[in-house]
């Protein structure tokens, strides 16, 4: 995977100051943005509240205990938990916090909480986010509204709060994490080496981004993808993510308004 990197062209075409040396673009209108709130965040497929113990602990704990066994804690700074009290105490800890400020996904067809994440390293200054503490239970995982729960913070942290750039940070070693940021339209940014101390291991963190400029065109593969009709009876997709975002950037290129031509259906979501 190659990192994003400033090449020679960019720096070419970035402005200059009185001694020539070349500069960011100016931001003479930016001011610092506002924090995020304890919102409800409403999709088509889940929704997303503040976490909140009582309403939501013991479904969750229900859910996470569903998995066979412990490998989905691994990379997590928590977990896993021996039973529900203990759930319950990390779930007060982390719903009395704004940073990070964590939700509850809620499964619209159950009404039930299946898994969280939160929004951390909150930098209203600069505009700079990170969207973490991801901990979705296997009756969210590859679901189409475990992507939803993604592209809802997204939406929440580009269109509402106007932060310019958003961050996806793992562990080097968590292919799985990796992969997801990838799928979700994060560029990798590179490796910071021994960068945490967690669980009694060191951890390379890999670094993932979006910023504002690209944002607007995987809004609308999110929403493409996110659409019933992309979904058949068995609510297999008929077109990945990936795919959707190559194709609607080819119909950009040709100067055509996009639209999405379904394939075949997969059952990989």
């Amino acid at each position: 995977m190659t990192p994003a990197v400033t090449d020679e062209r960019t720096t070419l075409s970035a402005p200059t100051n009185r001694f020539g040396q070349p500069i960011g673009r100016p931001l003479a209108d930016w001011s610092a943005r506002a924090y995020p709130q304890r919102v409800t965040l409403h999709g088509r497929y889940c929704r997303l509240e503040p976490l909140q113990p009582d309403r939501h602990a013991s479904a969750l704990y229900g859910a996470y205990a569903k998995a066979p066994d412990d490998r989905d804690w691994t990379y997590l700074a928590v977990g896993p938990f021996d039973d529900e009290i203990s759930y319950r105490r990390h779930a007060e800890s982390a719903a009395a916090s704004t940073d990070p400020l964590h939700f509850a996904v809620i499964n619209l067809a159950s009404g039930l909480a299946v898994g969280t994440l939160a929004l951390m390293r909150i930098d209203p200054t600069n505009g700079v986010i990170e969207v973490g503490s991801v901990a979705f239970s296997p009756e969210l995982q590859r679901t189409p509204a475990s992507t939803e729960a993604q592209y809802l913070l997204m939406k929440y942290v580009f269109d509402t709060l106007g932060y310019r750039r958003y961050e996806w940070k793992c562990d080097n070693l968590n292919a799985p994490s990796r992969k997801a940021a990838v799928r979700l339209g994060f560029r990798y940014e590179g490796t910071f080496r021994q960068a945490v101390v967690y669980k009694e291991r060191s951890r390379d963190t890999a670094w993932f981004s979006i910023i504002d400029s690209e944002w607007s065109a995987l809004a609308a593969a999110f929403d493409a993808w996110l659409s019933p009709q992309n979904f058949d009876a068995q609510c297999a997709q008929r077109l990945c993510l990936t795919a959707i975002r190559a194709q609607q950037a080819a119909t950009r290129r040709a100067g055509a308004p996009v639209t999405v031509r379904p394939l075949a259906a997969s059952r990989t979501v």
